[in-house]
């Protein structure tokens, strides 16, 4: 838990410090972002040479009593790049001040390309336009030990989190660049990419590509050998953010940008029918699509959408982009793709196309995704995933799940799913196909984490124990052991439950007692180790709140039943019945509010006459300060 709570104050404090410097200078976020991201790439290669020229060296051969020199290939062989000494970041850093610093990274970026065919041509070389106090600071800001210190792929993780932040600011063609990566998890988590081709025809900056090699890695295989991606991306600039973003996960791919890869008129790699996974965020809504092009170009076997009789164009292009993630697929290929909410119900040439796709039998699991998922959007979407090899059992049936009321609040205008919650939406997903094994191994890794957390109880309260008065300390440590105990032999988390809210309250009475017992100076401290302790149990509770989440309905077996608001598994048949609709919605229904035994009238009159309390008493302050004010003057 420390190495994430480390990382990601790593990458605020990155974030902070690298935007300060652009808000100080006269350069627009879009000026700023490929630069900067090709500098955390240029980080990260140089770590990762760093790291395997110590591999080479470990039991390199001699000549002459010296050691033989690493060369390119030898990089080349351990899938990283040789950097030449002045593309290496500690020469750029060292580099005297009477130096010109931009020219020396626009060359240190040259000396890169020439080393990765796949980069040639696509890392910025406009360093001139930094002045060199913002590009000397920049540079300084990534030379951070720590991400050598923690190991593992920080630099990446951290380019992802730039990636997103900058989401926010940059604006491409379509708006859209970046696909939060919470909503590309749960479609890599319910295609589970094993090997083949993958493709993905409006890659953007490549966060499907990432999320595949991650899963792919994490079941023990190498992604490069076990993947062939290819990509296809129309804005130039967003296939440049992808190519960086796969070199910095050290992943291989074709990507096709500019004309050639518009794929509403191009099957840029001649990939129809022939793919394993398809994978894509297209944008949404695109209208004034020619439909004699669309039609030549193929892909379409559910024909065209509606098409306008005057224009010859096509208004709505969501049904064209999923007819051609279908005519992607090969005979056992599986698609999972974002789409616009309204594409589930829609009528007319849509409504026909999605009857023969359901007919199919190849539609395999719809998902509803509540609004502000997205950083530029804050409309609603949906999830949808194709299967040409389901289980025979699951032919005629499709998995609607209404995940709409189910994230976290990340801020405002912004929501996500975090790993458990992801966990427990691919639970499901299990269940639907017959897996109870996976079910089983969640639900004991949940327990594993949740004793792993609680045993750590007593190290966490430490800073806080160190704080307080003496009296207060032997309190509170006696408190610590409780929750220790608590899960040593047995596993009840209500019991488990009970006891961490008593150690958040008591707590917040130790910070209460020792604020008055110890020094003025040393109150503020204490106080923060005490919400750090309280942060922490609120994470265990967080824990335990997603496993009753999950077990509650569908126990500790994973037995799968239709859940009235969230899931249910609906015949073909049924979905006939509802005029091909494939709106989760229509099918799980609504659950029951609970009475929470609040009478609604007589809460509105309690809240009324305390607004009109709240605002008598502000008038009269109000009187009072133009007294003052009066008697001043």
């Amino acid at each position: 838990m420390t190495d994430k709570i480390n990382i990601r104050k790593l990458e605020a404090d990155l974030w902070q410090s690298a935007d300060l410097l652009r808000a100080g200078s006269k350069l627009t976020s879009s000026q700023y972002c490929m630069p900067v991201l090709a500098l955390l790439f240029l980080r990260y290669a140089y770590s990762r040479y760093k790291m395997v020229e110590a591999e080479l060296l470990k039991n390199r051969p001699m000549r002459g009593g010296r050691v033989m020199p690493v060369e390119a290939s030898d990089f080349a062989a351990k899938s990283a790049i040789f950097l030449p000494r002045e593309a290496q970041f500690s020469y750029l850093v060292c580099l005297p001040d009477d130096q010109p610093i931009g020219e020396a990274v626009n060359h240190a970026m040259t000396l890169v390309e020439k080393q990765s065919e796949q980069l040639t041509g696509i890392l910025p070389k406009t360093y001139t336009m930094f002045s060199d106090e913002l590009l000397r600071e920049l540079l300084r800001i990534f030379n951070n030990k720590t991400l050598d210190e923690i190991g593992g792929d920080v630099i990446g993780r951290i380019y992802e989190y730039f990636l997103s932040k900058f989401a926010k600011a940059v604006a491409s063609d379509d708006g859209v660049f970046f696909t939060p990566k919470s909503l590309v998890k749960m479609l890599v988590n319910v295609l589970e990419p094993k090997q083949g081709v993958m493709l993905d025809p409006a890659c953007g900056s490549g966060g499907m590509f990432v999320q595949t090699g991650d899963f792919v890695s994490e079941a023990g295989m190498n992604a490069n050998t076990q993947m062939t991606f290819y990509g296809q991306e129309k804005v130039e600039y967003n296939a440049q953010l992808c190519l960086m973003n796969m070199a910095v996960h050290g992943l291989n791919g074709k990507i096709v940008s500019g004309d050639e890869a518009n794929s509403f008129y191009h099957d840029a790699h001649n990939l129809a029918g022939k793919c394993d996974y398809v994978m894509a965020n297209p944008p949404f809504n695109v209208d004034k699509v020619k439909a004699e092009s669309a039609a030549a170009a193929g892909r379409l076997p559910f024909g065209l959408p509606g098409v306008n009789a005057k224009s010859k164009e096509i208004g709505n292009a969501n049904y064209l982009w999923i007819s051609y993630f279908y005519a992607y697929l090969n005979d056992h290929g599986r698609a999972g793709f974002v789409m616009a909410s309204s594409a589930t119900d829609s009528a007319n040439k849509d409504r026909d196309i999605r009857e023969k796709l359901v007919l199919t039998g190849d539609v395999d699991v719809m998902v509803s995704v509540g609004n502000n998922f997205f950083y530029t959007l804050s409309l609603p979407c949906s999830l949808w995933f194709f299967d040409k090899a389901k289980r025979l059992e699951n032919k005629d049936r499709v998995l609607f799940i209404d995940a709409r009321n189910y994230f976290t609040v990340v801020d405002r205008t912004l929501n996500e799913w975090t790993e458990w919650q992801l966990k427990n939406l691919q639970a499901i997903v299990h269940l639907y196909r017959g897996e109870q094994e996976k079910y089983v191994r969640l639900t004991a890794d949940y327990q594993k984490e949740i004793r792993s957390m609680a045993a750590e109880v007593r190290n966490r309260g430490e800073e806080f124990s160190n704080a307080v008065d003496e009296d207060t300390r032997g309190h509170f440590l006696g408190l610590m052991g409780w929750i220790t105990d608590a899960v040593k032999d047995k596993f009840d988390v209500e019991d488990l439950k009970t006891r961490l809210n008593n150690q958040i309250d008591q707590t917040k009475q130790c910070m209460k007692c020792s604020a008055t017992a110890i020094k003025k100076r040393e109150v503020k401290a204490m106080r923060m180790a005490g919400e750090a302790f309280i942060a922490y149990l609120n994470e265990i509770l967080t824990v335990i709140g997603e496993y009753e989440w999950l077990t509650l309905k569908f126990g500790l077996d994973g037995t799968y039943k239709d859940v009235l608001g969230l899931c249910k598994i609906a015949t073909i048949d049924e979905i006939a019945e509802k005029n091909y609709s494939l709106t989760p919605g229509a099918y799980v229904g609504v659950a029951e509010v609970e009475d929470d035994g609040v009478d609604f009238h007589e809460r509105m009159n309690e809240i009324h006459a305390e607004l009109k309390r709240l605002n008598g008493e502000a008038n009269e302050l109000m009187g009072e300060i133009l007294k003052s004010w009066e008697e001043w003057r």
